[in-house]
């Protein structure tokens, strides 16, 4: 059996052994040779998503190349910046190496595009979409119409002998449960069931977000002065800048039509507000308000499929979707998190230079906005550059930890959701040769800060303020959490004031060679990616 081939016209008899249940059991136990692993090797997830955001970011690439560039400013971004700007919209990095207000009014739809569809909400609920897809609607019909059949002669087959109750129940594996008959636990129908009304639930979720977060923030610039006046004077229509900035804010990526990302917005708190519960729902608390919301339709709606997800959340293979305890602990530590980095953000910048001009409501509203952002999304309201080393660092930490990071007890044994590293560990004792050497997250962050400051290690040694190796790891780490966070480039910081210098509200990542942009086009992907790794 070890030596197995399969000859072409047995590939059709293959897929049928594959719907029977009893078959399928055996044929995963044959190992087959070169082509199926092959075509098993395209099937893993990591290679469909590595695949999936390739692709888009390729074509964002090429939509961005050849629609044409803003008439505000004569600068042309290079090829590569283009490139490097349709990953870091795909991968919602936010890393950018030109300025915002270069791009065009469709470039920026362009953009728009590339984060909605690189979100991680859209990505799962894009995963949901397919899943349903692939269910045979005819077969659960067909299930429904004999339960109806067979409620009605149940009665008469008791009453004649035929059989008992209890043989009743157990021949047909449903039970009542509000009125509304369903399958136990373990039946595949009501699993499809809920997996079809999981999908919708995400896409009415993205919609009700989306629309009303856009309506927002449309609303408030219109009602406010001053935050009209600012997109007036860059040319930034109103419905552009509100669209993407919420797709922005809620895709966790962090672009701002705007140069100076949400630091010419610090004394607009009520915008500051409006976007503070988008960075939170398109991530970090995505699961807890996921959870909460199919509490409430369980509760009103009756259904027996929401019952079944929140009581089966693992079976439905969707990675978002917690135990109750679960969601709860996430909770906690989410705000755990916000409060402390609050209290030592407040403590060490309340009267520094980044916070000069604003009132104390403002500067606290300014703090929760600048601390909210992060773990994930990277909009800022101060310059990063002029922060104390302290707060950089513990936003460094920050942006590491994974979103759903929890503390409390052990959840499921001590394995979260998705974690079959130690079941597979069990069955497969031997590991391939790749499977043997991964290394840890730190390692690879190691390896790629190292590999930066070899390609940059001319820069370090002439200007050492602004290419340090603490600048350094910020720009990594922040490509890796998929953040945006950056120090940028200042010329004042030179010590070598010889050649001309000019400003520009960029990352430092822009100041780096060809080399050293590609490596952390890499970090986004790999921190896009992060998930399949993790273990």
């Amino acid at each position: 059996m070890d030596n197995l081939s399969v000859p072409c016209w047995k590939l059709k008899a293959i897929s049928c052994i594959h719907k029977l249940p009893c078959l399928r059991q055996f044929s995963c136990r044959v190992p087959i040779r070169s082509p199926f692993r092959f075509l098993h090797f395209l099937y893993n997830p990591f290679i469909i998503e590595l695949i999936y955001f390739l692709v888009v970011s390729l074509l964002g690439y090429l939509a961005l190349r050849v629609t044409k560039p803003g008439t505000r400013t004569s600068f042309k971004p290079k090829d590569f910046d283009l490139f490097f700007t349709s990953v870091s919209s795909t991968t919602v990095s936010s890393m950018s190496t030109v300025e915002m207000e270069v791009f065009s009014n469709t470039q920026l739809i362009i953009m728009t595009i590339l984060m909605l569809v690189g979100g991680e909400v859209f990505t799962s609920m894009l995963g949901l979409q397919i899943a349903r897809s692939k269910i045979p609607k005819c077969h659960d019909n067909k299930v429904d119409v004999e339960l109806n059949s067979s409620n009605e002669t149940s009665i008469d087959r008791i009453e004649l002998g035929l059989v008992t109750l209890s043989q009743l129940e157990s021949e047909k594996k449903t039970y009542i449960h509000n009125g509304v008959k369903t399958f136990d636990k373990d039946s595949t129908t009501i699993k499809n069931k809920s997996i079809r009304c999981l999908a919708y639930v995400v896409l009415v979720y993205l919609l009700v977000v989306h629309i009303g977060g856009s309506s927002l923030i449309s609303l408030y610039i219109i009602l406010v002065p001053s935050a009209r006046q600012v997109l007036k004077n860059k040319g930034i229509e109103i419905q552009t800048f509100a669209v993407f900035t919420t797709v922005s804010t809620f895709s966790n990526c962090g672009f701002v039509p705007t140069n100076e990302n949400m630091i010419v917005f610090k004394n607009n708190s009520g915008l500051l507000l409006l976007l503070i519960p988008l960075i939170l729902l398109g991530n970090t608390l995505y699961p807890v308000i996921l959870q909460f919301q199919i509490w409430v339709l369980e509760k009103i709606t009756k259904r027996v499929e929401f019952s079944y997800m929140l009581k089966n959340y693992n079976e439905l293979g969707y990675s978002h979707m917690l135990s109750g305890l679960h969601s709860v602990l996430l909770l906690v530590t989410v705000l755990g998190f916000i409060a402390v980095q609050l209290i030592l953000f407040c403590a060490m910048e309340w009267k520094s230079e980044a916070m000069y001009g604003l009132s104390g409501y403002q500067k606290f509203v300014a703090s929760l906005f600048q601390t909210v952002n992060s773990r994930h999304t990277g909009e800022s309201v101060v310059d990063l550059s002029i922060i104390s080393p302290a707060i950089l660092v513990l936003f460094v930490s920050m942006m590491y930890l994974p979103p759903y990071t929890t503390f409390g007890p052990a959840i499921n044994g001590g394995c979260q959701q998705g974690d079959t590293s130690e079941k597979e560990d069990i069955r497969n004792p031997r590991k391939t040769l790749v499977e043997s050497s991964i290394f840890s997250q730190v390692s690879y962050l190691t390896i790629f800060v190292i590999l930066i400051c070899i390609t940059e290690r001319q820069k370090m040694k002439e200007d050492p303020l602004n290419f340090n190796v603490l600048n350094v790891v910020v720009e990594v780490i922040s490509a890796y959490g998929n953040v945006g966070f950056s120090t940028g480039y200042s010329c004042k910081r030179r010590l070598n004031s010889e050649g001309d210098c000019k400003d520009a509200c960029y990352g430092l990542v822009g100041r780096f060679s060809t080399e050293g942009k590609f490596i952390l086009i890499l970090v986004m992907f790999f921190g896009r990616l992060k998930k399949f790794s993790m273990k």
